[in-house]
């Protein structure tokens, strides 16, 4: 069957943000135009600058996963998996207890990087001498005994490909991405690509992260790429506006059940839309830095419209990137005016990061269900906190502070990563 270019539909949507837990609490919330950003809570962050993000209050994961899998899995891995599990009960999709030819598919993404921290904590401070340095032979002495006896385990990376493929028996192609913004995306494009030439019949894809942890926060916060206003809390993440300073982290996690159409089609499936078309491309200029033209971007969107042999005056909206940093926006706002030029017939343009927090892996993979779910309601969601747009994000209707019923026909959904990555998907009505 390889070779074909069989049509993909999106027929279930799981999300867990901190605007609530499934997809329709969540649109909800930004349809609402509400904000999750706040003081951090879940531990002391005073001694970072940026001590604000959008954590999840309450997540019963037991209703989600199985007690004995939820004591190997890092908060990494149960956004993922919570995710995952709403997406397969939003679709309907019943699949086969066996499946020898392997015919779905998975494809995950996150940022995990270490296991839980407090299961080395105690150990990491009893090696340490008068000076602070680690001692590592009375480390080889101790760890065997003070090193928690799951912590290797825990922090396997790629840990919920395998927690999400045995909950459901999924036997056929499977990779994981790490990464940032572009990860979960990718996952999805990947997963696109295995339908539409015929190597599944069905996917679950997408990408969850816990980036407001301390561990992550701690790096986070020296690279500049977070904001220092904390006093504005929610009205801290500011894209396109000329105030802006920085992002605003938040955790969670998004995930899509694809199907080949026709076969959606056949077992009556509500289908959100048409994932149509991929692209991607490299950003060389500088680590953390995009280029100031944006044309790696434009060129990522460029590949896109094509793989999905449309035309950029065909798409009606784009879920950008929109993180709220200086240079990433103009970046953006450039390439997007490069592509679709300005003023008239421009598409609608909007950033969930400020309802949301920016879900590190995870928030290429909500772009795609933004996209999705603004075509499939004919509603689109708007950039909170713009109240005095930046000139040279000029030309484009970001949507500024509220949502708008609009036709929607076409929309993109797009991903940048910290290391130069740029990633497009396109999406349609059916």
């Amino acid at each position: 069957m390889s070779g074909e270019r069989r049509r993909v539909a999106v027929t279930g949507i799981g999300l867990v943000t901190p605007l609530g837990v499934g997809a329709q609490p969540t649109w909800d919330g930004l349809l609402e135009a509400r904000s999750a950003v706040g003081p951090i809570a879940s531990y002391d962050a005073s001694s970072l600058r940026t001590q604000i993000g959008a954590e999840i209050d309450e997540l019963e994961a037991k209703e989600f996963v199985a007690r004995r899998a939820l004591r190997t899995m890092t908060r990494y891995d149960t956004l993922a998996m919570v995710a995952a599990v709403l997406a397969m009960r939003d679709s309907g999709v019943e699949l086969p207890e066996d499946d020898p030819d392997g015919r779905a598919a998975l494809f995950t993404a996150s940022g995990k990087e270490i296991s839980k921290p407090e299961h080395f904590e105690e150990i990491a401070v009893a090696v340490r001498d008068e000076h602070g340095n680690v001692d590592m032979r009375q480390f080889g002495e101790l760890a065997p005994s003070g090193v928690h006896p799951l912590f290797f385990i825990e922090g396997i990376q790629g840990a919920s490909l395998f927690y999400v493929s045995e909950a459901f028996a999924l036997r056929g192609p499977n990779t994981y991405f790490s990464g940032t913004a572009e990860a979960g995306l990718t996952a999805i494009a990947r997963a696109h690509a295995a339908i539409r030439r015929g190597d599944a019949d069905v996917a679950l894809a997408g990408g969850a992260d816990a980036p407001v942890c301390w561990w992550n926060m701690a790096k986070i916060d020296s690279l500049g790429l977070t904001t220092r206003s904390n006093e504005l809390g929610a009205g801290a993440c500011r894209p396109y506006d000329s105030e802006r300073d920085g992002t605003v982290m938040g955790e969670g996690g998004a995930f899509v059940v694809l199907e080949e159409l026709d076969a959606a089609r056949g077992r009556g499936a509500r289908i959100y839309a048409e994932l149509s078309g991929a692209g991607a491309a490299t950003d060389v200029a500088h680590l953390l830095t995009p280029d100031p033209d944006g044309s790696p971007l434009a060129h990522a969107i460029g590949a896109a419209l094509r793989s999905a042999g449309e035309s950029a005056q065909a798409i009606d909206y784009v879920a950008s990137h929109g993180s709220g940093t200086r240079r990433g926006d103009a970046s953006e706002a450039r390439a997007l005016r490069s592509v679709f030029g300005d003023g008239e017939g421009a598409p609608l343009v909007s950033s969930v990061k400020p309802a949301t927090g920016h879900l590190g892996a995870g928030a290429g993979a909500l772009n795609l269900a933004v996209a999705a779910l603004a075509v499939h309601h004919q509603q689109v969601p708007p950039t909170l906190n713009l109240h005095s747009p930046d000139p040279v994000c000029d030309g484009l209707d970001f949507l500024a502070n509220e949502a708008r019923q609009a036709p929607v026909a076409q929309a993109l959904a797009l991903a940048r990563g910290l290391e130069g990555q740029n990633v497009a998907m396109a999406v349609r009505a059916v």
